[in-house]
């Protein structure tokens, strides 16, 4: 008996391999999502990546809220310690960068003086910024894999999780320093 190259296995338990469009579609079933393991196998499944999706959205805006809250934190903690001689140089200079001109061009240190005009931030205020930066940028980077799909649904879920984490989280502006425009917002950016 023929079996038509199928070797006697049944169709109904041959999994399906994942459908990859690089063009708008609406699938559903078999649509992976990212990772190969992250394959939907039914409506249940891809109803849960959903709303998984969207939660995502509303924890990346989250990140961007609270990134603003600690850079505002720590900025108050370290204007409360600034009286202290930690930003003096040795000449008693206010200056973050100390005096690096005797250090010349081959310390690197006048090429990072650039870069450290502000007020110095403790280390475990810069690492704490730091992770929450880098999961900020992942996640930002995951979300775009995700829209990436092509798939209509699941950009309506990553759409839908910025729309309601920016309600959530946006419910205060600063109206003075968005109509003076010395917040250096990213509008659309990615992070």
């Amino acid at each position: 008996m023929d079996h038509g190259g199928h070797a006697g296995h049944d169709m109904a338990t041959t999994p399906m391999r994942c459908k990859m469009n690089m063009l708008w579609n609406t699938d559903i079933i078999d649509t992976c999502i990212v990772f190969r393991s992250w394959h939907i196998h039914s409506n249940a499944q891809f109803v849960g990546s959903f709303l998984a999706i969207v939660a995502l959205g509303v924890l990346y805006e989250y990140l961007r809220v609270f990134q603003r809250k600690l850079d505002y934190h720590i900025a108050v903690s370290v204007q409360k310690g600034k009286g202290r001689d930690s930003s003096r140089d040795r000449s008693g200079r206010n200056s973050p960068e100390g005096n690096y001109e005797e250090a010349g061009l081959l310390s690197g240190r006048r090429l990072l003086s650039t870069a450290l005009t502000g007020t110095p931030v403790p280390a475990a205020s810069r690492a704490l910024r730091a992770i929450v930066y880098g999961t900020t940028v992942f996640l930002s980077f995951f979300l775009m894999l995700v829209f990436m799909t092509y798939n209509a649904y699941l950009i309506a879920a990553v759409v839908t999780g910025a729309a309601l984490g920016h309600y959530i989280f946006g419910a205060t502006i600063n109206a003075d320093a968005i109509l003076a425009d010395t917040t250096g917002g990213k509008g659309m950016a990615c992070h």
